[in-house]
């Protein structure tokens, strides 16, 4: 049997088929491995498949070879994710663009993958002044010693400022890259990369060579604000990328903060934008942003989370509750035969499931299947 991910990279292979498509198609059909068996007709039934599309579907897909199409890939990729693995990050599977390949360098921490250890993004432009590189520091400062992995771009001024301090305050840190993650870019910041790969993680949507292009990062953007639990703008001129990352974390739900700065400051243009648009302000008080952000105790003072068994006590909505009935005993069930025991539809249960999940009821193992925890 062909293993789920295998037809994550397949469908990815198809031109015309993106990340929002992707999503579709796996939650119409409860898998990708359905949807590539799936009929010209049945396929037109989802919402972004028009008549060119499905051109392009049925004539590339008789030209790829799931399986084949894997094994070689990970000849060439030796780490990467697929949204069927359950290591894959759970607040970027949130999206409704999670990236079908994941690449990976450096030290995984299961932790932040699973949402247990916050993550934070820090953005700005590549020539800040001497106040958000200030700020920049401090606020990195606080974040790592109180237990947030600090996630950025590794560009150059705010980006590479963030994980300096991130990692001098003996944090974590994460570099979404535009690039493949062995593709070094600015090359200014090869001694950053090699310190990030030692105690932190190096991630990117694009397979390994890929050079740097100016399409890629705006859409790395997307990725650093999936990831974050909140997005801080440090300093950002009107025309940014920051404000793309500020404007996917709206969409994502997530919470945005901004720096303020002076009216008449080139920097602080965009942050004042964002402010002016309702996004919270970084104040002096620190401890403040840190209680707001939800910043975790100590590792000498953390009390204990509630165990799984605990948290089933809690009152489920109707339609959690009716899958977690379809699992209730101890052994790994495939996602189809759950949807055949729910009477649910597919994409209802995957949902379902996702939701379970975060809520440390359910694990997913590799074949889609599931388990109670």
């Amino acid at each position: 049997m062909v293993e789920e991910g295998a037809y994550w990279l397949a469908w990815a292979q198809i031109s015309g088929i993106g990340p929002v498509l992707l999503r579709r198609l796996q939650q119409h059909f409860g898998t990708l491995a359905t949807a590539w068996n799936a009929t010209k007709v049945e396929l037109g039934e989802v919402e972004g498949f028009g008549f060119q599309t499905l051109e392009k579907v049925i004539q590339q897909r008789s030209r790829l070879h799931p399986e084949e199409l894997f094994s070689k890939h990970q000849q060439e990729n030796s780490h990467f994710w697929t949204p069927a693995d359950a290591d894959y990050p759970r607040l970027l599977l949130e999206t409704p663009s999670p990236p079908p390949i994941l690449y990976y360098r450096g030290e995984v921490e299961l932790q932040e993958n699973l949402g247990q250890k916050p993550m934070v993004g820090i953005v700005g432009t590549r020539q800040p002044s001497e106040y958000g590189i200030r700020w920049t520091r401090q606020i990195s400062t606080a974040l790592a010693k109180n237990g947030f992995t600090v996630v950025s771009g590794m560009a150059e001024g705010i980006d590479t400022e963030s994980h300096i301090a991130a990692m001098k305050a003996g944090g974590r840190t994460i570099a979404v890259l535009g690039t493949g993650v062995d593709v070094i870019y600015p090359h200014k910041n090869r001694d950053l990369y090699k310190q990030i790969l030692t105690s932190g993680l190096v991630m990117s949507e694009y397979p390994t060579k890929t050079p740097p292009d100016r399409t890629h990062f705006p859409r790395r953007n997307r990725i650093i604000a999936g990831l974050s639990r909140a997005i801080l703008v440090m300093e950002a001129p009107i025309k940014s990328g920051a404000l793309i990352t500020a404007t996917y974390a709206n969409e994502f739900g997530r919470d945005v903060y901004a720096l303020p700065g002076r009216v008449d400051d080139q920097p602080s243009q965009g942050c004042l934008k964002l402010l002016n648009q309702g996004a919270s302000f970084i104040l002096k008080e620190l401890d403040e942003l840190l209680t707001m952000l939800g910043a975790i105790p100590q590792v000498d003072t953390v009390e204990a989370l509630p165990t799984a068994q605990q948290l089933i006590l809690l009152t489920l909505s109707p339609e959690l509750q009716t899958v977690m009935n379809a699992i209730a005993n101890n052994d790994a069930l495939p996602f189809d035969f759950i949807v055949q025991q729910t009477s649910m539809a597919a994409g209802s249960v995957s949902g379902a499931l996702l939701e379970l999940e975060l809520m440390g009821l359910v694990s997913q193992l590799p074949g889609m299947r599931y388990q109670k925890t």
